[in-house]
């Protein structure tokens, strides 16, 4: 009667037995995988593409470097550094990005810094090393710049000196010179390397609002609705969304076992109808309140990924699945050097990419996107009660709501989104509430973050729907997005205003949150509406979606 509804990622033998040579066609996956590009979403690129999941496969480190420049930013005022400035290789993994991470902030603020670190719980961040490394590379610089002008100056009196035992003390000078210079350029680049790769471990500053600590200090700011009894519903034992769904066959575990593995899922007939719903509803509602809709690519740049601030810490496993393609001539890089690229894990990662290396008119901010896209999740860890069917899944589908704004209008926009945010869950009618999170929850990009978590009457317990972060200027840094602030007023004198005019660029702040992430807002309608005969209520927002259904049976 519906359609049915898959994943992406297929075992290769099944793609076999249809005559498509992977070789020819899409993404060759690692160990017997391969990215479909057939149904639903195609993936097609060479026939040198693989992809690996790190935390199942061993991936080597594809460390690269990059002659190309970003737009050239001048008046630098907080004289962050990037390669472009010193006229380096990029000795990072960045190939496309320049990170322009502030040194001399965090020389400033050593201490606080490393108490944040600490805060946080982060292990292999150490901002002791990073200065270090840092005043090691001022001082090589300004060494190589001595050296530099001293072989200009002797060149020019080799040309002026007449004498020939002079002249040739001179040649023999510039040469030692240079020699001194290559050296101490290949000692800069190994500093740079390390200082940049040191450098992008340490996380954003923190919020001075937010509890240090684990997830179970988090704090409650609202909740909404009264939780259903996890036990009985009108005499009649709640069930779980997976026993539901197997009575009205809406997800099939088994045979997605079979094609793909575990964790991954089909959600058919109802099932089906009811993602493209929520989908639509919460595009269109995010939408009326100013953004813009983008539909986005599922696949980027792994430095992209890694700038957005989606790298593991330190002992633990990537949630990324990687996809390599050689040789990267087809690209148009020119070389022959690997680039890495990433499934993505949310749609806010293609979103920020779209302003990468570019400078924004702070007339056009603030900057409001929605964007629908598929999220991947390696999800390391062993499968239990908790994580059971759809709650924790190696792909699904998710509508994010990402923004650009200047320093001063962060905060509020925070708040915005948090508010969109309440208005779906509330027009949806679950029960929810609203925690700002603790220090040992944030990512790395995150300053402060708020979860939204509904109350999953089937599970027992609250579950993460949704979250909202203000990241301020730590991915935009990474990914080079700048704005050009304003005139002031024209009561200033005019050698004001060009002074103004002529300074230099600001980094924007970035926000992003979850409108919709599919499965769980699944799990939380089904064992929040299930009915004594069997029957599931869909909520009023969605039945335009759904044909006017008014009943899943």
């Amino acid at each position: 009667m519906f359609s049915s509804y898959r994943g992406f990622i297929i075992r290769q033998r099944f793609y076999l037995s249809l005559g498509v040579s992977p070789s020819i066609r899409g993404f060759t996956f690692h160990q017997g995988f391969h990215l479909s590009s057939f149904t639903g979403f195609s993936f097609r690129l060479s026939p040198f593409t693989k992809i690996v999941s790190s935390n199942k496969y061993n991936l080597k480190n594809y460390t690269t470097s990059s002659t190309n420049s970003t737009s050239s930013i001048s008046n630098n005022s907080d004289n962050s550094i990037s390669s472009e400035k010193h006229q380096t290789s990029n000795p990072s993994k960045f190939m496309f990005l320049n990170p322009h991470l502030n040194y001399k902030h965090f020389i400033s603020n050593s201490s606080k810094i490393s108490e944040n670190i600490k805060n946080r719980n982060v292990k292999d961040a150490n901002i002791e090393l990073v200065n270090s490394l840092y005043t090691t590379f001022c001082n090589l610089t300004t060494q190589i710049n001595s050296k530099r002008n001293k072989r200009n100056e002797t060149t020019k009196l080799i040309k002026q000196t007449k004498l020939e035992e002079l002249r040739e003390k001179l040649v023999e000078q510039a040469r030692i010179l240079k020699e001194e210079i290559q050296k101490a350029e290949l000692e800069l680049e190994k500093v740079e390397k390390e200082m940049i790769q040191e450098g992008l471990k340490i996380p954003n500053d923190t919020h001075h609002e937010v509890i240090v600590g684990g997830e179970e200090l988090a704090k409650v700011v609202k909740i909404v609705g009264v939780p259903l009894d996890s036990t009985q519903k009108g005499g009649n034992i709640i069930k779980d969304h997976m026993t539901i769904a197997r009575e009205l066959d809406l997800i099939d575990l088994e045979s997605a076992s079979n094609v793909t593995g575990t964790s991954w899922y089909y959600l058919r007939n109802a099932g089906a109808l009811l993602e493209l719903a929520l989908i639509q509803y919460a595009i269109y509602k995010v939408i009326s309140k100013g953004y813009i809709p983008i539909i986005t690519p599922d696949v980027v740049k792994t430095e992209y990924s890694d700038g957005c601030g989606f790298q593991p810490r330190d002992g633990e496993v990537s949630q990324n699945y990687f996809v390599i393609t050689s040789p990267i001539g087809s690209v148009g890089t020119g070389n022959n050097q690997e680039i890495s690229f990433t499934l993505t894990g949310t749609a806010e990662i293609p979103l920020a990419g779209i302003y990468s290396n570019k400078v924004i008119p702070s007339s056009k901010l603030p900057i409001r996107m929605v964007g629908f896209g598929r999220a991947f999740r390696a999800e390391a860890g062993s499968r239990g009660q908790d994580t059971k069917g759809l709650y924790r899944v190696h792909q699904f589908s998710k509508v994010e709501m990402f923004c650009l704004t200047s320093p001063e209008e962060s905060e509020e926009m925070l708040k915005e989104i948090v508010n969109i945010q309440e208005e779906i869950v509330k027009d949806l009618g679950l029960c929810f509430r609203i925690l700002d999170m603790p220090t040992y929850e944030l990512g790395a990009s995150a300053y402060r973050k708020y979860d939204m978590e509904a109350w999953m009457p089937g599970r027992g317990k609250w579950g993460e729907i949704s979250s909202a972060s203000n990241c301020t200027d730590y991915q935009s840094r990474r990914l080079n997005i700048r704005y050009k602030p304003s005139l002031s007023s024209s009561n200033e004198s005019t050698n004001d205003r060009v002074k103004q005019k002529q300074q230099s660029t600001e980094f924007v702040h970035t926000l992003n949150g979850t409108a919709i992430a599919v499965p769980r807002m699944i799990i939380a309608i089904l064992e929040n509406f299930q009915r004594d005969d069997g029957k599931i209520s869909i909520p009023e927002v969605l039945r335009k979606w759904m044909g006017g259904m008014e009943f899943i049976e």
